[in-house]
């Protein structure tokens, strides 16, 4: 499974220059909205899921990159979200650098295996620094989503 295949180009957001998030709070209820609409769960119980798993450890992995992620009894499959914040967000990553790109991912509780294999397969797509410029370089979430299906489709 690819990370094409639990998103769509209208839950990606590329934060332009002008604005920022105050926290990662912020960041992370904006994805939560995102996802909702992808999930049919209300933003708040999909928070709830983001903000609960984030206490516990954070999910920015290092080089500008977190991966907000939590289970649902309620999801059938899993459902991705993207920001791309150019400016960055402060995260608690483990380099202490801030996320410029945040993935967020909701899946089946009943699904962890599938879960953890998407998350590696997005760790491995994010180490690529030239795929993340260019993906930071996308003008909007359309060219951002091009962006993610023509690197998955150049690594099969």
């Amino acid at each position: 499974m690819r990370l094409t295949d639990i998103l769509t180009a209208d839950r990606v957001l590329v934060v332009n220059s002008g604005q920022t998030f105050a926290s990662k709070q912020e960041a992370i209820a904006r994805l939560a909205g995102l996802l909702s609409a992808g999930t049919g769960n209300d933003t708040a119980t999909v928070f709830k899921v983001l903000a609960d798993r984030e206490d516990l450890q954070s999910t920015g992995i290092g080089d500008g990159v977190a991966i907000p992620h939590g289970s649902m009894e309620t999801l059938d499959q899993q459902t991705a979200a993207v920001l791309l914040c150019p400016q960055g967000i402060e995260f608690d990553s483990i380099d202490g650098r801030p996320a410029r790109i945040v993935i967020g991912v909701v899946g089946p509780k009943r699904a962890t295996g599938e879960h953890l294999r998407m998350l590696a397969r997005i760790s491995r797509l994010l180490r690529d620094g030239t795929f993340r410029d260019r993906l930071l370089s996308s003008p909007d979430g359309a060219s951002a989503f091009a962006v993610i299906r023509a690197e998955e489709e150049s690594r099969v």
